[in-house]
């Protein structure tokens, strides 16, 4: 087991999701959010570049929101959740999508079925039912904001570098490393200098280099704290050179003043600050 895997605390990470699952997919809606629909979906977009007729693998889909996007665009989407709850929404969501092959019809993957997406209850940390998917099977795997809920990534990094085709594409978003560590303290604070008042937002890291779990809100009022698993990006580069990846592609991206802040401590007044980063993993030829 590497340092960056806790897998006593897996089966608890994922009960505390289905707890959260209805709280967070009545939140997102079908349009998301702000933060994803500026920051995450352009990041990933400009990571990922999609063809009619590809086959894409989501991991964490959550409500089903960026399996969509894929699949508007004419991909063939396999989209997965460990959550019964969160993939029971993005069913209910996706009514009108073309259902894709079903778990016994594997190997009808063909042009036939673009633009579908077909939903599984699997965890990301079950690596046995990852590798059912198929050997080779899959253009490109995209990982939307999960990454660090996750509890185990070791494993999950190797079982999908065997699921991809040569020269297949892993893109992963998620929150900062550097920036959103365990604890870190936001702040804003207000100078009156010679008369002009200048304002100063910043982050207070004390922790970033050891790996940790800690708990958190992803969003206020959810139901139970979820777990959040640090990795400095050492440690989680460390585990995708493990399996066997390349880096060759990377985004920061923080608002730009464009976006309005609706209160003090909004993402939207840290412009120099990227919240979240994402990376393109590559298997190679």
């Amino acid at each position: 087991m590497s340092k960056s895997d806790w897998p006593e605390l897996a089966d608890e990470a994922q009960q505390r999701w289905n707890q959260n699952a209805a709280f967070w997919d009545d939140y997102m809606g079908d349009e998301s959010n702000t933060f994803h629909n500026l920051l995450v979906r352009p990041a990933m977009e400009r990571l990922l570049v999609v063809q009619p007729g590809d086959s894409v693998l989501d991991i964490g889909c959550g409500n089903g929101n960026f399996a969509r996007f894929l699949a508007g665009l004419g991909a063939r989407v396999t989209a997965i959740d460990g959550s019964a709850v969160m993939i029971e929404r993005a069913r209910a969501r996706s009514e009108g999508y073309p259902e894709g092959c079903s778990e016994n019809e594997s190997a009808a993957r063909n042009e036939e079925s673009a633009g579908s997406i077909d939903y599984r209850v699997i965890d990301a940390s079950d690596t046995s039912r990852l590798a059912e998917l198929g050997a080779d099977a899959f253009d490109a795997a995209v990982s939307n904001m999960a990454i660090m809920d996750m509890a185990e990534i070791g494993p999950m990094f190797s079982t999908v570098y065997g699921l991809l085709k040569p020269g297949g594409v892993f893109i992963c978003s998620l929150t900062h490393p550097c920036f959103q560590a365990p604890y870190a303290v936001r702040y804003a604070e207000q100078e009156d200098r010679d008369g002009e008042m200048i304002k100063r937002f910043g982050i207070k890291i004390e922790r970033y280099l050891t790996p940790q779990p800690f708990e958190g809100l992803g969003i206020v009022g959810q139901p139970v704290p979820q777990y959040y698993f640090h990795r400095p990006i050492s440690v989680l580069l460390s585990a995708c050179f493990e399996a066997g990846f390349v880096l060759d592609g990377v985004e920061e991206r923080a608002f730009d003043a464009s976006v309005e802040a609706d209160r003090e401590l909004s993402w939207a007044n840290f412009r120099e600050t990227p919240p979240m980063m994402a990376m393109r993993l590559r298997r190679p030829l």
